[in-house]
């Protein structure tokens, strides 16, 4: 998608109130197109699975179908889904399905803005492009090229650094800075003093903590404001 092209969005809520809010935000938003606002899932369903959205504004406490059930009706769809609840106790849900973002009621405008541009950088196909490249790391007995896209996570362990990797994990003796400097500043983000993360690996957060690949990783209380300004998570 170019940048110039409108993102249609469709908002599903069983409630009247929050479709009035959440469609007056996406008419206030450039590069936004509202193609439908409605409280039936079956409605919403048909329009996403026939390619009439870019991007679903999606309640999670639906009468006749949850948008859990709907997500997982989505799974080989391109639309792209934000959730919004007055529950918080359905964020680690939501995000097992790579959802953009997690909007909890009332949704302020400025948070809302927050999800899209988080939306629109995943919908125009920004993150992949600017992720490209690799880094070459020096191993015991070989200099090793790492493609970005295969980190998952670094971890600082002394002198040394561990990348876990989608394919296993390797050492190398380099300073934590410098391989930071190094990485996009686009795809990855300093959690820890001993932690650097690839951004879309991340599959959900709990309070202090990044979870990837099953792994919980500490957030430092250093970088915590960094880090929730970077995810645009508040």
């Amino acid at each position: 998608m170019e940048s110039k092209q409108l993102i249609r969005c469709i908002i599903v809520d069983d409630e009247h109130p929050a479709i009035r809010l959440l469609s007056g935000y996406v008419k206030r938003t450039p590069g936004l197109q509202l193609v439908l606002q409605t409280t039936s899932a079956a409605e919403a369903l048909e329009a996403i699975i026939k390619g009439g959205a870019d991007l679903v504004l999606l309640d999670i406490q639906m009468p006749e179908i949850t948008g859990i059930e709907i997500m997982e009706s989505l799974k080989n769809s391109q639309a792209k889904v934000i959730l919004t609840t007055a529950y918080a106790e359905y964020a680690l849900e939501g995000y097992k399905y790579d959802v953009i973002d997690y909007l909890l009621k009332p949704v302020t405008f400025e948070r809302f803005l927050v999800a899209i541009a988080k939306a629109k950088q995943r919908i125009s196909n920004l993150l992949p492009q600017q992720c490209s490249g690799y880094l070459l790391l020096r191993t015991e007995y070989k200099v090793q090229k790492t493609d970005f896209s295969t980190i998952l996570y670094i971890e600082g362990l002394g002198d040394y650094l561990i990348f876990y990797l989608t394919t296993g994990k390797l050492m190398t003796l380099e300073r934590m800075k410098n391989i930071e400097q190094a990485l996009p500043y686009e795809c990855f983000v300093r959690i820890h003093k001993s932690y650097i993360v690839n951004i879309s690996k991340i599959d959900y957060f709990e309070k202090a903590k990044i979870v990837i690949a099953g792994q919980h990783l500490p957030i430092g209380d250093t970088f915590k404001n960094a880090v929730k300004i970077k995810l645009g998570w508040y």
